[in-house]
């Protein structure tokens, strides 16, 4: 009996065409985190099923310009397929387009039958793997921040929605006139992917959606797909949803922030310990320490952009500094106050940009390793941060974080060493064009006085 004949895919099959879906949409994360995608005709999917999706390999080697970056695999290889399957256990309608439903894809490389050594969702489920030979399930919460931006007909680009000031934490018609919010978050209800609350954030246009916690992998998903959904939400109103770091120099950055603990053999919460120094497990502080140590690395996928590192600086609330403290903004690594089931650490590196599987399994794999060395972490911040005399800088620029990322063997141990390498290829490539562009900084600085 083939695949396409298992009662699994006949019963999708006849759930679907009962709710008035024709079209399934298959998608999966390329290196960046940008959704790729093809849909496929109902009658169609036990093929898709069977054998899998064509793509080019090079997808995952192609900048947001459409340029094909010379990644090995890629180009030098004469841009050879990967097959990509629907993943029919993550199927959903998608309330926004009638008749259509979407799942993930699983990515594998025809040539050797397993997965692609770019695939984000397989470099999570490795590093998930490590985890579990610990004896430990991590748990993950994502808070993720975004701007809302409508055209400007003045300039043919985009400004900021709603760019009142002082808005911070609000809802309701005074910060979102057009109830940008409340569509989202229905619409992101009926997608079930965990959406609990949403809110007006610091700047103007500026919004944050909560998403529940779960088991890390699901929490990745869940947070690709919330992405991706908001992008095609903001596109249905006519607007630009954009995730970039900061891409306003009158405002601030958005975050990425991930609330992590993890679970033991024994279902209970492992951070958690009534007993231990702050209430907080050895094995929680092995994992501080852990992100602490490989944080210059880190920052190559939780600050993956050249945009990324506009982000920091003082008094932005957005970590440039490698501490940790007890229910601390200013720090990088914060301890909720909560203990108990609800004890977690929230890493407040991350910038929106970032791929969540990438930045999910790079943090997993920092607190994996302070773990397994049983390292203490320094003393906690107290007060307000940013003092350079107190704790050391993180990298300021993304060939900095690269530099550390491939310095750092341990951690490139774990994330594997093909996908470091094509990472770094690709990451590096993005570097060296920004170097050579000409910004409208230089142009207003320098034109009408040289």
């Amino acid at each position: 009996m083939s695949a396409s004949t298992t009662p699994d895919v006949r019963q999708h099959m006849e759930r679907l065409a009962a709710e008035g879906i024709d079209v399934v949409r298959v998608t999966y994360p390329d290196l960046i985190g940008t959704e790729r995608a093809r849909d496929v005709l109902l009658d169609h999917l036990p093929a898709a099923y069977d054998h899998g999706l064509a793509f080019c390999r090079a997808v995952y080697h192609t900048s947001p310009q459409g340029d094909v970056v010379p990644v090995a695999g890629g180009l030098d290889a004469g841009l050879p397929d990967i097959a990509v399957r629907p993943d029919l256990g993550t199927l959903v309608a998608l309330p926004w387009e009638p008749g259509v439903a979407a799942c993930l894809g699983e990515v594998i490389d025809p040539a050797t039958g397993a997965p692609a050594p770019e695939s984000p969702r397989d470099l999570l489920r490795a590093v998930l793997t490590r985890c579990r030979e610990q004896g430990l399930r991590p748990v993950v919460g994502p808070e993720l921040e975004y701007f809302l931006c409508e055209p400007d007909a003045a300039s043919g680009g985009w400004r900021r929605y709603a760019r009142d000031a002082g808005v911070v934490y609000t809802a309701g018609l005074r910060a979102d006139p057009d109830n940008h919010l409340l569509r989202t978050l229905r619409l992101l209800r009926e997608l079930n992917i965990g959406a609990l609350s949403g809110n007006h954030e610091f700047d103007g246009g500026q919004f944050e959606i909560n998403l529940t916690h779960s088991e890390a992998l699901s929490a990745a998903d869940r947070a690709f797909r919330f992405k991706a959904a908001v992008k095609e939400l903001a596109r249905k109103e006519g607007r630009l949803a954009t995730f970039m770091a900061k891409p306003f120099n009158d405002a601030g950055g958005s975050g990425f922030h991930l609330h992590l603990s993890c679970e033991g053999e024994d279902g209970r919460n492992a951070f958690d310990d009534p007993a231990g120094t702050y209430g907080l497990s050895a094995t929680a502080r092995h994992a501080i320490a852990g992100i602490l140590a490989h944080a210059p690395a880190l920052a190559a996928l939780a600050n993956p952009t050249v945009n990324s590192y506009r982000r920091f600086g003082p008094d932005t609330l957005a970590p440039w500094l490698i501490d940790w403290g007890l229910d601390n903004r200013s720090a990088m690594v914060r301890i909720p106050p909560e203990r108990g089931s609800g004890a977690r650490l929230e890493l407040r590196l991350g910038d929106a940009s970032a791929n969540p599987y990438l930045l999910i399994a790079a943090t997993l794999a920092a607190a994996l390793l302070g773990i397994r060395a049983g390292a203490e972490p320094p003393a906690p911040l107290e007060g307000y941060g940013y003092d350079t005399a107190k704790a050391a800088l993180l990298p300021m620029n993304l060939s900095a974080a690269l530099d550390a990322l491939e310095a750092d063997s341990d951690l490139t141990e774990l994330l594997g060493k093909d996908f470091t390498a094509s990472y770094l290829s690709y990451k590096r490539n993005e570097v060296e064009r920004f170097g050579r562009h000409v910004t409208d900084w230089e142009f207003t600085e320098y034109a009408h006085h040289l």
